[in-house]
This record gives structure tokens, C-alpha cells and sequence, in this order.
């Protein structure tokens, strides 16, 4: 997958789930029409679990405290809530060219987490087993959850990153389809380091950088 000269950094605050799809939407529409270049939303949500279509409904919350949302990207169910960095991007795969969009996601975030002081791995899925795309730590806790959909060439959805994340939360149902999956958040693996957990500002900074957005 080849690069291209510009991805659109678009810094937003606490939307509420619904609006940002229904923007999102838009901005998939326009990229499709040549009107907008590739873009990287950067915001965060309200608390909310959203979960897609092949989800059981064994693996969703009991006794709802959060609004639970259907949606149309790939994975699970999962937790969106304060101290989560979330990135929706609207990229127009034939201009790319052939290449794994989910794997340069991946390898993009581990190169931020990187710079900003902690390593993470990607992993393979087994064959049969559920999904594990995402970025994980070494030994096996789970930052960042990855979700997208391609359409008419154009991607959409795509990463929750838990930075100062209230990980009880992802307790309360099957988190991205595994049972037990223990969730994690920089804040948690700074604390490891005996550092404080870096600002929003400089998680979205890297980000940006690592995924090329300006």
C-alpha cells in the first residue's frame, strides 16, 4: 500500500456516538466524490458499548448503566467512554493500492505508543479462532481495539485507544469476543513505569504522526 501526500487531521472533543457516525457517514460520502482528501478524526465519546452484527447476545452487558449501540464496522462489542482516544478514518483504498488497511492501523499505533515511551505488538489471529487484530502489550493486555468497514473503496470506523480509560467498564460484558481478555490502558503501563500517564494532547500528537495526518 503505497503512500499518499495528505491525510486530513481533524481534532474534535466529546461527541456523542450517534452524531459522530452520522458525520462520519458524511465524510465517507465526499471522500467517495473526490470532495474531501483522506482524513483522521480524533475525539472521544460519551460512555457507550457499541457492538456489531455477529456479536452474541450472550457477550453483551446485563443490567445496562451505558447506552448499547448497534453498529456496522468489523469486531465485537467494546466500551467507548472518557480517557479513550478514538480515530475514525475515511481513507480511499484505491488510491492506496493493494495493501492490508488493518495491518498499517496497527503497525501506525505500536509506532506511536513507541514514541511515547511503551511497547506493544501486534498479533496473528489463529486459524477459526476470534479475532485478535489490535495492539496489545507483550504480555498479552489489550490498549487499543480496532474496528472498521470498507465501502465503495472507502474506509470508515477504526481505533479506540484507552489512555486514561475506566477499565471496570470492559468487565462488564465479553470485550472484542474474548472471554477473560484483561483490557489495559497507557495510563496503567505508566504507572508500571512509575510515570505519569502522557496528556491527550501528546497521545493524539503521536498518533498523527505515526498515521501520517496533518
Amino acid at each position: 500500500m503505497r503512500a499518499v501526500d495528505c491525510v486530513e487531521r481533524v481534532d474534535l472533543g466529546e461527541i456523542p456516538y450517534e452524531d459522530a457516525v452520522r458525520d462520519m457517514t458524511d465524510w465517507v460520502a465526499r471522500r467517495r466524490a473526490g470532495e474531501i482528501p483522506d482524513r483522521l478524526a480524533l475525539l472521544s465519546h460519551p460512555p457507550v458499548v457499541t457492538y456489531g452484527s455477529r456479536t452474541p447476545p450472550a457477550e453483551l452487558p446485563a443490567g445496562l448503566t451505558v447506552p448499547l449501540v448497534p453498529v456496522d464496522r468489523g469486531g465485537q462489542a467494546t466500551y467507548h467512554g472518557p480517557g479513550q482516544l478514538i480515530g475514525y478514518l475515511v481513507l480511499n483504498l484505491r488510491e492506496r493500492g493493494p495493501g492490508d488497511i488493518v495491518r498499517w492501523v496497527e503497525n501506525g499505533l505500536i509506532a506511536a505508543c513507541a514514541d511515547l515511551g511503551f511497547e506493544t505488538v501486534r498479533r496473528d489471529t489463529p486459524p477459526g479462532a476470534q479475532s485478535l487484530v489490535g495492539v496489545w502489550t507483550p504480555d498479552g493486555r489489550k490498549l487499543v481495539s480496532i474496528g472498521m468497514r470498507i465501502r465503495g473503496g472507502v474506509t470508515s470506523h477504526g481505533f479506540a485507544l484507552n489512555i486514561t480509560s475506566d477499565l471496570v467498564e470492559f468487565t462488564r460484558f465479553v470485550a472484542c469476543g474474548l472471554p477473560g481478555v484483561a483490557m489495559t490502558s497507557l495510563a496503567e503501563l505508566a504507572a508500571e513505569q512509575g510515570r505519569p500517564a502522557p496528556a491527550e494532547q501528546e497521545v493524539r500528537d503521536a498518533v498523527a504522526r505515526a498515521l501520517g495526518a496533518r
